[in-house]
């Protein structure tokens, strides 16, 4: 004889998983926007929330698509009217995360992707624990000061800054969950991780619950 089961009983396989917000970090130079860039074309339906800040646009970056660039001006009101989850000031410059689209994205299901930095990271784990945090890392530190070399956009004294506070920022990997090594050359090895992981993290048997 066989059980029988009710068909009044709800199964966890009648609702879709729950919507997931994955925070990206990682250190200064490591390719955080060409990595997300490149996660743009994957399969999985992602919502990209655009930080503001009001570091001066660089000539390879585009209004709306890496960052919002605002005055300071309007970047302190935003501050005051409550609109960004989380703002920090970083090299000088203000960063922040709008909080508007982040929840309505969510309201309307949809899994959530917001880049920051290490100590906006730290921020967002506290309002929002559930949150997936991906830790963005280059293959060594030598292969860090070499990226941030090329890019030339830094003088010396603002690479040696940089690489001081990377070597601080590693002390801070135990608040994520998950380390993606972009190694020279292997950015699409990067972004099939962080694909891994999205799709790890939908076949949890108890899913993360995100409230915001």
């Amino acid at each position: 004889m066989t059980a029988s089961t009710s068909n009044d009983q709800p199964s966890p396989l009648d609702n879709p998983p729950n919507p997931l917000l994955i925070v990206v970090s990682g250190l200064s130079g490591v390719g955080k926007d060409t990595v997300l860039s490149r996660l743009r074309q994957s399969a999985h339906p992602l919502e990209f929330i655009v930080t503001v800040t009001t570091r001066p646009q660089r000539p390879n970056e585009r209004d709306g698509i890496h960052y919002r660039f605002v005055s300071d001006s309007d970047f302190r009101a935003m501050i005051d009217a409550g609109g960004l989850l989380e703002y920090a000031s970083v090299y000088g410059y203000y960063y922040g995360v709008p909080a508007d689209p982040v929840r309505k994205a969510l309201a309307n299901e949809k899994d959530v992707v917001i880049k920051v930095d290490v100590q906006g990271a730290a921020t967002i784990k506290k309002i929002v624990p559930e949150g997936i945090f991906i830790f963005l890392a280059a293959s060594s530190m030598q292969e860090l000061e070499s990226r941030l070399r090329l890019r030339s956009t830094e003088s010396e004294s603002d690479l040696a800054l940089r690489l001081e506070t990377a070597a601080a920022e590693l002390e801070q990997l135990p608040l994520f969950d998950y380390i993606v090594v972009n190694r020279r050359g292997e950015v699409n090895r990067a972004v099939d991780d962080i694909d891994a992981i999205i799709t790890a993290e939908k076949c949890r048997v108890v899913p993360r619950k995100i409230q915001l």
